[in-house]
């Protein structure tokens, strides 16, 4: 064992939290809009749900990452935002009634709000500058696993019980119960950068921090939302699959693949970053991404499904945990949660502009155009990063 041990108990503690709370939401990953639709909801009242539950999310990370680093503390928010989201599965499926759906799904989403600036800043409290593309890797890498584990248990349960929907909200509950559990088994270590402070703040004061964060956070955030502007939901891609004339069985197949390459590859990656450069892997990552678009625009097999899914499991490898690390290198330390909230809240609210605008060119000019111009934008944010990205490989960077 090296003196500076990298991946911590408490790194490896959170990240099998991940893992087990993956695993509950990504077996109703499936399921979610054919259950909503057995209970009566119209595609456009989905589309309502999923919209406030996603505008919950976004915005509250950026307030609730603000507060931990006022208050000074990760683990009380980490530990009530799994709780909630693990209460909201079961709450889903004993009353249909729309409000109370409407509910329980935007408590889901509000769980997710409360603990990612917390949990991405305990990972980052954890390491230094050079080893973070391992850290935030390994964790990806955990938490992806849980996102192939999920949707692979919902198959075998849906094939023992064909639309037993309801019962399966039920079972998604016993894995994040285990990932609350794993919580109160953290420590949080001592902070040192000054007390706790007592001001009052209010729900969007986080956005005040654009103005006193480095120019390079902002050059990166501006970046990355450029990014998101242009990157839809991953259900197009799945639709893309379904049109040309693949069953269900091999949609929710391929997902799965994808989200095992993601998983396979986080860790080595982000060693790979911390050796090259957290930026530089960035925009391979965004190079690959570019050349996945625009192979779903033309892709029409099987095989070339599954090929582009492998790329866009490296894609995501080379961009998810690498981000965090570079938004957490690029802010002071008493900032973490705030500075990764702010970039999460507005990538949030964009996804929806994305996926909208996705959805707009999708019906009025065909998947083949969506795939195109998506592709397009992520290039020009390619040259974007490649302008203004320091020169030279600086450790952590």
């Amino acid at each position: 064992m090296t003196k500076h041990r990298i991946i911590t108990r408490t790194v490896l503690l959170i990240s099998f939290v991940s893992f087990f709370n993956d695993i509950a939401s990504e077996m109703l990953y499936p399921v979610m809009p054919v259950y909503l639709r057995s209970i009566g909801f119209s595609i456009l009242l989905i589309g309502i749900l999923e919209g406030l539950a996603e505008a919950t999310a976004g915005l509250s990370k950026g307030y609730f990452g603000n507060l931990s680093d006022l208050k000074r503390k990760r683990l009380p928010f980490i530990q009530a935002g799994y709780t909630l989201s693990a209460i909201s599965k079961p709450l889903m499926a004993l009353f249909v009634y729309p409000l109370w759906i409407f509910f329980a799904r935007t408590l889901d989403r509000l769980g997710k709000g409360v603990r990612t600036g917390s949990r991405d800043a305990i990972l980052s409290d954890e390491t230094t500058k050079e080893h973070k593309g391992k850290v935030f890797g390994f964790h990806r890498g955990m938490d992806t696993l849980g996102a192939a584990v999920g949707p692979a248990l919902a198959l075998v349960y849906l094939y023992f019980f064909p639309e037993q929907y309801r019962w399966l909200f039920f079972l998604a509950f016993v894995p994040g119960v285990v990932a609350i559990l794993i919580t109160f088994f953290m420590k949080e270590k001592k902070r040192t950068e000054g007390e706790a402070t007592v001001k009052k703040i209010h729900f969007l004061s986080y956005f005040s921090y654009w103005k006193r964060s480095t120019k390079s956070y902002r050059l990166v955030t501006a970046g990355l939302l450029l990014f998101t502007l242009f990157n839809s939901s991953d259900v197009f891609l799945l639709l893309a699959v379904k049109e040309q004339g693949l069953s269900d069985v091999q949609m929710i197949g391929v997902y799965i693949f994808y989200n095992l390459i993601f998983a396979v590859f986080s860790y080595p990656i982000g060693w790979l970053a911390d050796r090259i450069g957290l930026w530089t892997m960035l925009i391979i990552g965004l190079v690959i991404f570019v050349a996945v678009y625009f192979g779903f625009g033309w892709a029409g097999s099987l095989m070339v499904f599954g090929f582009l899914f492998f790329g866009y499991g490296l894609y995501a490898a080379c961009t998810d945990g690498i981000s965090k690390a570079l938004i957490t290198n690029l802010a002071d330390r008493k900032d973490t949660a705030t500075a990764i909230g702010l970039f999460t809240s507005l990538a949030s609210l964009l996804t929806l502009l994305a996926s909208s605008l996705a959805g707009l060119i999708w019906f009025m000019l065909g998947a083949q155009w969506m795939f195109i111009i998506s592709g397009s934008g992520v290039g020009i944010t390619v040259i974007y990063f490649l302008l203004v990205m320091p020169r030279g490989n600086q450790k952590g960077y």
